[in-house]
């Protein structure tokens, strides 16, 4: 077996965007570590990437270039490896391209490499879900006693750095966003199982139209191979219009799980179909389902007091996150919701007359998505996250639930979901 190193000793790297989530960091220590001469690229400033540049500084074999990019770090190189989220126009990658440069991105090549050392690669994909359908069939796999590993859109965590740990027949489940998915569609490559749970309108202010956004999707079985498993969704089926795609039944309605909402039977429904051709028999199946507690960030039960249920919904970034998190929650109209955010172009009608039919009120972040949203719903904009939970906490009586659920991206009022997540959590946690 080629030792893993061999596919990056050497080899003049240049890596676009370190950013400061701990992805890009990790992954440039992993090459780094395997003897490539790495070139680290980033449009942000040294200061603003002082934490990651300061510790990628014991490397010798690693230079930067931030600030912008230098045209000769993608021409000169052997490989670049992009960063989610790289404009599709960018010219910096049209210009490593037309130099016959392999262009790639970091969990893409994981899966490339850890394929061709036995694993088996199961990716998981859809507007809404995958990291609850990523992360069940992760932990089924756990108790049921398999070597599995959790990669892809992992928070702070490099897939490529889980390298020198895979062994032939392990599994490693990928939770991919459409930009991961670009980077497979460059290897064009796909995962052994495919799951592609729905699709819904989102990243509109980055692809032109959703038929872009579709086409990057689609990676997650382009270029599967017979033998290879198709799992979706009955509304993405439709649009997939493949014979071979299997659209998986109801959960029985005796398996009672831990998480709430339709959506996440549905949710859990993936899973089981992805985790039969793995090996796993019913019984373990059903244990590793209902046994599941949740992901931060998804509907997430973080405390009760005084009577109210407060939940955590932080990674519901568009309008039909949020509306899944209202109805998952009932009829009963006890409903206190903290919203609002970075607009990404989306339509929000159907959560407007959802939220005046199912929330006694509304407490508003600032964003340039909530000022949309103001246009059909009057409800008060608060000036900060904590203002926003003591005016739900001061408006709810025993009984009622408030639901941090933004429907919107974090940039403006944070740098990121996970500092918005994080200050949600806190903030909760030491009332």
């Amino acid at each position: 077996m080629l030792d893993y190193r061999a596919h990056f000793a050497g080899k003049k790297i240049t890596l676009m965007g370190l950013g400061l989530l701990g992805r890009g960091e990790g992954d440039a220590a992993f090459l780094a570590a395997c003897g490539a001469h790495l070139v680290v690229t980033d449009k942000k400033s040294e200061s603003e990437l002082a934490e990651p540049v300061a510790r990628l500084k014991k490397y010798p074999n690693v230079t930067f270039s931030l600030g912008g990019h230098r045209i000769e770090d993608f021409t000169h190189a052997d490989l670049v490896i992009k960063a989610a989220g790289v404009p599709l126009g960018s010219s910096e990658i049209a210009a490593a391209k037309k130099a016959g440069v392999l262009v790639a991105m970091s969990t893409a090549l994981f899966a490339k490499y850890a394929a061709e050392r036995g694993a088996r690669i199961v990716g998981v994909t859809g507007t809404r879900g995958k990291s609850t359908v990523s992360a069940l069939i992760y932990e089924s796999l756990k108790k049921a006693g398999k070597r599995a590993h959790l990669g892809g859109n992992v928070r702070g965590k490099s897939t490529l750095a889980m390298l020198p740990e895979i062994e032939a027949g392990d599994i490693c489940v990928l939770e991919l966003d459409s930009w991961q998915l670009q980077g497979f569609g460059d290897l064009q490559m796909s995962p052994h199982i495919a799951v592609f749970s729905n699709l819904m309108p989102d990243h509109q202010n980055y692809y032109r139209d959703m038929d872009a956004y579709f086409a990057d999707k689609a990676n997650i079985f382009a270029f599967q191979n017979e033998g290879d498993t198709l799992i979706a969704g009955k509304k993405v089926a439709e649009r997939i219009a493949l014979s071979r795609t299997e659209v998986p039944e109801n959960l029985p309605g005796d398996w009672q799980l831990k998480i709430v909402g339709e959506h996440n039977r549905e949710n859990a429904a993936l899973a089981a179909a992805a985790l039969r051709p793995l090996g796993l028999s019913e019984s373990e199946i059903r244990s590793g389902i209902e046994s599941f507690e949740g992901v931060e960030g998804r509907l997430q039960l973080v405390r009760e007091l005084r009577g109210v249920k407060i939940y955590n919904d932080n990674n519901a970034t568009t309008p039909e996150a949020t509306i899944a998190a209202l109805l998952a929650l009932g009829e009963k109209r006890n409903v206190i919701l903290i919203a609002g955010g970075s607009d990404k172009g989306l339509n929000m009608q159907a959560l407007v007359a959802l939220i005046k039919d199912r929330c006694k009120a509304v407490y508003l972040l600032q964003g340039t998505g909530t000022d949309r949203l103001r246009k059909d719903l009057l409800a008060p904009v608060c000036g900060s996250l904590n203002e926003a939970l003591q005016s739900a906490l001061d408006a709810s009586v025993p009984g009622d639930v408030i639901l941090f659920s933004p429907a919107f991206a974090s940039f403006g009022m944070f740098k990121n979901e996970y500092e918005r997540n994080d200050l949600f959590l806190a903030l909760v946690r030491n009332l």
